[in-house]
Protein backbone atom coordinates (compact mmCIF):
# COMPACT_ATOMS: atom_id res chain seq x y z
CA UNK A 1 0.00 0.00 0.00
CA UNK A 2 2.30 2.44 0.98
CA UNK A 3 4.28 1.18 -2.13
CA UNK A 4 1.38 2.66 -4.51
CA UNK A 5 0.77 5.86 -2.03
CA UNK A 6 4.76 6.56 -2.98
CA UNK A 7 4.07 5.38 -6.96
CA UNK A 8 1.09 7.75 -6.98
CA UNK A 9 2.62 10.61 -5.43
CA UNK A 10 5.45 10.44 -7.98
CA UNK A 11 3.50 10.32 -10.72
CA UNK A 12 1.76 13.25 -9.12
CA UNK A 13 5.19 15.86 -8.82
CA UNK A 14 6.00 13.97 -12.41
CA UNK A 15 2.13 15.70 -13.67
CA UNK A 16 3.06 19.04 -12.03
CA UNK A 17 6.92 19.16 -13.41
CA UNK A 18 5.31 18.38 -17.06
CA UNK A 19 2.63 21.30 -16.91
CA UNK A 20 5.37 24.21 -15.02
CA UNK A 21 7.79 22.72 -17.69
CA UNK A 22 4.93 23.43 -20.32
CA UNK A 23 3.68 26.97 -19.17
CA UNK A 24 5.91 28.68 -21.01
CA UNK A 25 4.92 27.35 -24.16
CA UNK A 26 1.70 27.70 -23.49
CA UNK A 27 1.69 31.58 -22.79
CA UNK A 28 3.67 32.62 -25.64
CA UNK A 29 1.03 30.12 -27.89
CA UNK A 30 -2.09 32.34 -26.21
CA UNK A 31 0.08 35.40 -26.58
CA UNK A 32 0.26 34.70 -30.54
CA UNK A 33 -2.10 32.76 -31.65
CA UNK A 34 -5.02 32.52 -29.62
CA UNK A 35 -5.41 36.39 -27.97
CA UNK A 36 -5.31 37.31 -32.23
CA UNK A 37 -8.06 34.49 -32.64
CA UNK A 38 -9.90 35.86 -30.50
CA UNK A 39 -9.83 39.53 -31.13
CA UNK A 40 -10.41 38.34 -35.07
CA UNK A 41 -13.61 36.55 -34.04
CA UNK A 42 -14.54 40.16 -31.90
CA UNK A 43 -14.35 41.83 -34.68
CA UNK A 44 -15.82 39.60 -36.98
CA UNK A 45 -18.67 40.61 -34.95
CA UNK A 46 -18.91 43.71 -35.67
CA UNK A 47 -19.56 46.30 -38.47
CA UNK A 48 -16.16 47.77 -38.06
CA UNK A 49 -14.51 49.85 -40.85
CA UNK A 50 -12.12 52.92 -40.87
CA UNK A 51 -14.87 55.02 -41.99
CA UNK A 52 -16.52 54.27 -38.64
CA UNK A 53 -14.39 53.46 -35.61
CA UNK A 54 -17.39 54.02 -33.44
CA UNK A 55 -18.27 50.65 -34.97
CA UNK A 56 -15.86 48.62 -32.95
CA UNK A 57 -17.56 47.71 -30.61
CA UNK A 58 -21.23 47.58 -31.83
CA UNK A 59 -22.57 44.15 -31.35
CA UNK A 60 -26.13 44.97 -32.46
CA UNK A 61 -26.24 42.73 -35.18
CA UNK A 62 -23.53 39.79 -34.51
CA UNK A 63 -24.30 37.38 -37.10
CA UNK A 64 -24.95 40.35 -40.04
CA UNK A 65 -21.33 40.00 -41.16
CA UNK A 66 -22.11 36.05 -41.18
CA UNK A 67 -25.23 36.34 -43.03
CA UNK A 68 -23.71 39.04 -45.81
CA UNK A 69 -21.40 36.31 -46.65
CA UNK A 70 -23.86 33.80 -47.50
CA UNK A 71 -25.53 36.15 -49.78
CA UNK A 72 -22.02 37.46 -51.35
CA UNK A 73 -22.04 35.68 -54.88
CA UNK A 74 -18.06 36.83 -54.97
CA UNK A 75 -16.79 35.75 -51.85
CA UNK A 76 -18.73 32.40 -52.80
CA UNK A 77 -16.73 32.15 -56.29
CA UNK A 78 -13.34 32.88 -54.09
CA UNK A 79 -14.54 29.96 -52.22
CA UNK A 80 -14.90 27.22 -54.92
CA UNK A 81 -11.64 28.98 -56.66
CA UNK A 82 -9.95 28.31 -53.67
CA UNK A 83 -10.84 24.51 -53.55
CA UNK A 84 -9.83 24.19 -56.84
CA UNK A 85 -6.29 25.76 -56.07
CA UNK A 86 -6.08 23.27 -52.95
CA UNK A 87 -6.87 20.34 -54.37
CA UNK A 88 -5.16 20.73 -57.45
CA UNK A 89 -1.89 21.68 -56.01
CA UNK A 90 -1.93 19.09 -52.94
CA UNK A 91 -2.43 16.25 -55.52
CA UNK A 92 0.04 17.55 -57.86
CA UNK A 93 2.78 18.17 -54.94
CA UNK A 94 2.03 15.12 -53.07
CA UNK A 95 1.94 12.67 -56.14
CA UNK A 96 5.08 14.51 -58.18
CA UNK A 97 6.96 14.24 -54.68
CA UNK A 98 5.92 10.94 -54.10
CA UNK A 99 7.28 9.70 -57.71
CA UNK A 100 10.51 11.76 -57.53
CA UNK A 101 11.74 10.32 -54.39
CA UNK A 102 11.03 6.89 -55.42
CA UNK A 103 13.24 7.74 -58.33
CA UNK A 104 15.92 9.48 -56.29
CA UNK A 105 16.02 6.98 -53.45
CA UNK A 106 19.37 5.70 -53.33
CA UNK A 107 23.02 5.54 -52.10
CA UNK A 108 24.48 6.99 -55.22
CA UNK A 109 26.67 10.62 -55.03
CA UNK A 110 24.84 11.69 -58.01
CA UNK A 111 21.54 11.38 -56.67
CA UNK A 112 22.21 12.71 -53.12
CA UNK A 113 23.08 15.94 -55.36
CA UNK A 114 20.34 16.14 -57.89
CA UNK A 115 18.00 15.56 -54.46
CA UNK A 116 20.14 19.11 -53.32
CA UNK A 117 19.15 20.91 -56.66
CA UNK A 118 15.73 19.80 -55.72
CA UNK A 119 15.28 21.61 -52.90
CA UNK A 120 16.70 25.13 -54.05
CA UNK A 121 12.81 25.90 -54.94
CA UNK A 122 11.64 25.54 -51.32
CA UNK A 123 14.04 27.26 -49.54
CA UNK A 124 13.47 30.63 -51.64
CA UNK A 125 10.95 33.37 -50.40
CA UNK A 126 7.31 33.02 -51.97
CA UNK A 127 7.91 36.76 -53.04
CA UNK A 128 11.12 35.25 -55.02
CA UNK A 129 9.55 32.45 -56.02
CA UNK A 130 6.24 35.16 -57.41
CA UNK A 131 9.04 37.19 -59.23
CA UNK A 132 10.44 34.20 -61.53
CA UNK A 133 7.25 32.44 -62.40
CA UNK A 134 6.00 36.03 -63.44
CA UNK A 135 8.99 36.45 -65.32
CA UNK A 136 8.23 33.17 -67.27
CA UNK A 137 4.86 33.54 -67.91
CA UNK A 138 5.42 37.16 -69.32
CA UNK A 139 5.56 36.72 -73.13
CA UNK A 140 7.93 39.61 -73.68
CA UNK A 141 10.84 38.28 -71.62
CA UNK A 142 10.06 34.77 -70.97
CA UNK A 143 12.81 32.15 -72.11
CA UNK A 144 9.96 30.16 -72.90
CA UNK A 145 8.55 32.71 -75.31
CA UNK A 146 11.89 33.00 -77.30
CA UNK A 147 12.30 29.08 -77.67
CA UNK A 148 8.52 29.03 -78.52
CA UNK A 149 9.19 31.83 -81.24
CA UNK A 150 12.23 29.78 -82.28
CA UNK A 151 10.35 26.26 -83.03
CA UNK A 152 7.22 28.83 -84.84
CA UNK A 153 5.00 27.91 -81.82
CA UNK A 154 2.49 29.74 -80.77
CA UNK A 155 3.07 30.97 -77.19
CA UNK A 156 0.71 33.67 -74.71
CA UNK A 157 0.69 34.62 -71.45
CA UNK A 158 -1.17 31.84 -69.23
CA UNK A 159 -1.35 33.98 -66.66
CA UNK A 160 -3.63 36.34 -68.70
CA UNK A 161 -5.63 33.55 -70.37
CA UNK A 162 -8.97 33.01 -68.21
CA UNK A 163 -9.08 29.40 -68.79
CA UNK A 164 -5.25 29.04 -68.13
CA UNK A 165 -4.58 31.69 -64.99
CA UNK A 166 -5.27 29.29 -61.97
CA UNK A 167 -3.53 26.21 -63.73
CA UNK A 168 -0.60 28.80 -64.03
CA UNK A 169 -0.97 29.55 -60.47
CA UNK A 170 -1.00 25.68 -59.41
CA UNK A 171 1.91 25.14 -61.63
CA UNK A 172 4.33 27.74 -60.05
CA UNK A 173 2.64 26.61 -56.05
CA UNK A 174 3.72 22.80 -57.07
CA UNK A 175 7.21 24.14 -58.65
CA UNK A 176 8.16 25.31 -54.99
CA UNK A 177 6.26 23.29 -52.57
CA UNK A 178 6.65 19.29 -54.01
CA UNK A 179 10.23 19.25 -52.76
CA UNK A 180 8.62 19.59 -49.12
CA UNK A 181 6.89 15.68 -50.29
CA UNK A 182 9.95 14.32 -51.94
CA UNK A 183 12.30 15.15 -49.01
CA UNK A 184 9.30 13.85 -46.28
CA UNK A 185 8.89 10.55 -48.54
CA UNK A 186 12.86 10.26 -49.04
CA UNK A 187 13.19 10.04 -44.90
CA UNK A 188 10.47 7.66 -44.72
CA UNK A 189 12.06 5.38 -47.06
CA UNK A 190 15.21 4.85 -45.23
CA UNK A 191 12.64 3.51 -42.63
CA UNK A 192 11.46 0.67 -44.50
CA UNK A 193 12.54 -2.62 -43.35
CA UNK A 194 14.26 -4.56 -45.67
CA UNK A 195 12.99 -8.42 -44.80
CA UNK A 196 9.68 -8.12 -45.82
CA UNK A 197 11.30 -6.90 -49.23
CA UNK A 198 13.53 -10.02 -49.46
CA UNK A 199 10.50 -12.21 -48.42
CA UNK A 200 8.53 -10.29 -51.41
CA UNK A 201 11.21 -11.05 -53.94
CA UNK A 202 11.71 -14.82 -53.00
CA UNK A 203 8.05 -15.42 -53.25
CA UNK A 204 8.28 -13.43 -56.88
CA UNK A 205 6.97 -10.07 -56.41
CA UNK A 206 7.38 -7.67 -58.83
CA UNK A 207 8.37 -3.84 -58.37
CA UNK A 208 5.03 -2.66 -58.60
CA UNK A 209 4.12 -5.16 -56.54
CA UNK A 210 6.53 -4.40 -53.78
CA UNK A 211 5.28 -0.42 -53.83
CA UNK A 212 1.54 -1.15 -53.36
CA UNK A 213 1.66 -4.27 -50.56
CA UNK A 214 4.82 -3.13 -48.70
CA UNK A 215 6.44 0.03 -49.68
CA UNK A 216 3.01 2.48 -50.08
CA UNK A 217 1.09 1.20 -46.56
CA UNK A 218 4.95 2.33 -44.84
CA UNK A 219 4.46 5.50 -46.65
CA UNK A 220 0.72 6.41 -46.11
CA UNK A 221 1.08 7.80 -42.73
CA UNK A 222 3.68 9.91 -43.86
CA UNK A 223 1.85 10.99 -47.29
CA UNK A 224 -1.32 12.01 -44.86
CA UNK A 225 0.66 14.20 -43.11
CA UNK A 226 2.47 16.00 -46.26
CA UNK A 227 -1.32 16.30 -47.68
CA UNK A 228 -2.49 18.29 -44.17
CA UNK A 229 0.77 20.50 -44.24
CA UNK A 230 0.64 21.51 -47.64
CA UNK A 231 -3.38 21.83 -47.40
CA UNK A 232 -3.14 24.26 -44.80
CA UNK A 233 -0.24 25.95 -46.32
CA UNK A 234 -2.74 26.14 -49.60
CA UNK A 235 -4.58 28.73 -48.30
CA UNK A 236 -1.87 31.11 -48.15
CA UNK A 237 -0.98 31.22 -52.19
CA UNK A 238 -1.08 34.69 -51.01
CA UNK A 239 2.43 36.37 -52.29
CA UNK A 240 1.47 34.08 -56.03
CA UNK A 241 -1.54 35.67 -57.13
CA UNK A 242 -0.68 39.37 -55.42
CA UNK A 243 2.24 39.29 -58.08
CA UNK A 244 1.22 36.86 -60.93
CA UNK A 245 -2.57 37.75 -61.62
CA UNK A 246 -3.38 40.29 -58.61
CA UNK A 247 -6.98 38.23 -58.82
CA UNK A 248 -7.38 38.39 -62.64
CA UNK A 249 -8.57 38.25 -64.92
CA UNK A 250 -11.61 39.09 -64.14
CA UNK A 251 -11.85 37.50 -60.26
CA UNK A 252 -10.93 33.98 -61.73
CA UNK A 253 -8.08 33.59 -59.51
CA UNK A 254 -9.19 35.39 -56.79
CA UNK A 255 -9.10 32.79 -53.47
CA UNK A 256 -10.87 33.99 -50.30
CA UNK A 257 -7.99 35.28 -48.42
CA UNK A 258 -7.36 37.51 -51.44
CA UNK A 259 -11.07 38.74 -51.23
CA UNK A 260 -10.66 39.25 -47.51
CA UNK A 261 -7.45 41.51 -48.24
CA UNK A 262 -9.22 43.78 -50.76
CA UNK A 263 -12.81 44.34 -48.39
CA UNK A 264 -10.12 45.08 -45.52
CA UNK A 265 -7.29 47.12 -47.31
CA UNK A 266 -9.30 48.22 -50.63
CA UNK A 267 -12.50 49.12 -49.21
CA UNK A 268 -12.00 49.24 -45.36
CA UNK A 269 -14.21 46.76 -43.97
CA UNK A 270 -12.64 45.10 -41.37
CA UNK A 271 -15.63 43.54 -39.47
CA UNK A 272 -16.29 41.77 -42.77
CA UNK A 273 -12.81 40.63 -43.62
CA UNK A 274 -12.31 39.10 -40.15
CA UNK A 275 -15.45 37.16 -40.85
CA UNK A 276 -14.05 36.29 -44.07
CA UNK A 277 -10.59 35.12 -42.23
CA UNK A 278 -12.73 33.04 -39.61
CA UNK A 279 -14.47 31.51 -42.10
CA UNK A 280 -11.39 30.69 -43.29
CA UNK A 281 -9.89 29.28 -40.27
CA UNK A 282 -12.91 27.24 -39.59
CA UNK A 283 -13.03 25.66 -43.38
CA UNK A 284 -8.74 24.98 -42.97
CA UNK A 285 -9.89 22.91 -39.41
CA UNK A 286 -12.35 21.09 -40.60
CA UNK A 287 -10.53 20.17 -43.77
CA UNK A 288 -7.36 19.53 -42.45
CA UNK A 289 -9.57 17.20 -39.60
CA UNK A 290 -11.62 15.16 -42.54
CA UNK A 291 -8.05 14.57 -44.56
CA UNK A 292 -6.30 12.88 -40.76
CA UNK A 293 -8.86 11.27 -40.38
CA UNK A 294 -9.49 9.69 -43.44
CA UNK A 295 -6.14 8.80 -43.70
CA UNK A 296 -5.41 7.71 -40.69
CA UNK A 297 -8.58 5.85 -40.30
CA UNK A 298 -7.54 3.83 -43.93
CA UNK A 299 -3.90 3.40 -42.43
CA UNK A 300 -5.16 1.40 -39.38
CA UNK A 301 -7.55 -0.45 -41.10
CA UNK A 302 -4.87 -1.66 -43.10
Amino acid sequence: MAALLQAAGWQAQRRRAFLLGLAPSLLVLLAITLLPAAALLVASLTPLSLTNPAATFHFGDPLGNYRHLLEDGRFLASVVTQLKLSASSVTLQVGLGLGIALLLNGPSKLLAATRAVFLIPMVLPPIVVALIWKIMYTPDVSPLHRAAEALGLPYSSLIANPDTALGAITLADTWQWFPFTMLMVLAALQMVPESPLEAARLDGANRWQLFRFIVLPHLRPVLVVCALFRLIDSFKAFPLIYVLTNGGPGTVTEVTNYYGFIEAFNFSYWGYASAIAMVILTGVFALSWFVGRLGWSQHEHR
